[in-house]
């Protein structure tokens, strides 16, 4: 079958539910602003390549195991429902065993906005319940400025960002956001920050 003619139906966004608690929303902004840049009749095209892995969980209700920012992002700009495609069907289990066997698997992330660990009823249960972490943003806009490489470790991008609470302050943050990504991007360069996934080293000496 051709790759344009999807093979699931839309789920409403809704409908999903996250698996973690924060996104960046300055990421978030961005991707928004991607969205609202397309014609409209390459809209349809961008959705059907751009689905929403989710994992059925208990009442066969889906759950989101990556692309928040984007689901999110989607809902902001007026998008009612979204492809998704199922990863793994877990609607067998009771609630507890479904969180525990998500945590096993690296398939949630239940840290609030300051990096901790909370529990799994922290979790927010629609996509429009997820908080700002600006470190979040400040991790994904650091990948793009090739402050490290894309790496399939789960949740790389906030593993760089609990990098980044210990060397960036909030308030230069929000004050001069590209200084702030200047400071991260030079940290991230540092031997401090091999031990991180996608670490790129550093720069070379003239």
């Amino acid at each position: 079958m051709p790759q344009h003619m999807p093979l699931l139906k839309p789920a409403p966004i809704l409908d999903l539910k996250p698996t973690q608690i924060t996104v960046g929303l300055h990421e978030v902004d961005e991707k928004r602003k991607r969205i609202r840049a397309m014609k409209a009749e390459s809209e349809d095209s961008f959705l059907g390549h751009h689905m929403i892995p989710t994992v059925l969980g208990p009442k066969g209700r889906h759950y989101v195991i990556d692309n928040h920012h984007l689901a999110l992002a989607l809902h902001k700009e007026g998008v009612e429902a979204v492809l998704v495609t199922v990863v793994s069907d877990l609607s067998a289990l009771s609630k507890d065993s479904f969180w525990r066997f998500l945590d096993n698997r690296t398939w949630c992330h239940p840290y609030d906005a300051e990096g901790e660990r909370v529990a799994f009823a922290e979790i927010p249960g629609a996509i429009t319940g997820l908080k700002d972490d600006p470190y979040r943003s400040l991790a994904g806009d650091l990948r793009h400025a090739g402050g490290y490489a894309k790496d399939l470790t789960p949740f790389s991008e906030f593993l760089w960002a609990d990098f980044l609470r210990d060397k960036v302050k909030p308030k230069a943050i929000d004050k001069n956001y590209d200084k702030a990504l200047a400071a991260a991007l030079a940290h991230a360069k540092s031997a401090d920050a091999q031990f991180l996934p996608g670490w790129c080293g550093a720069d070379p000496i003239a």
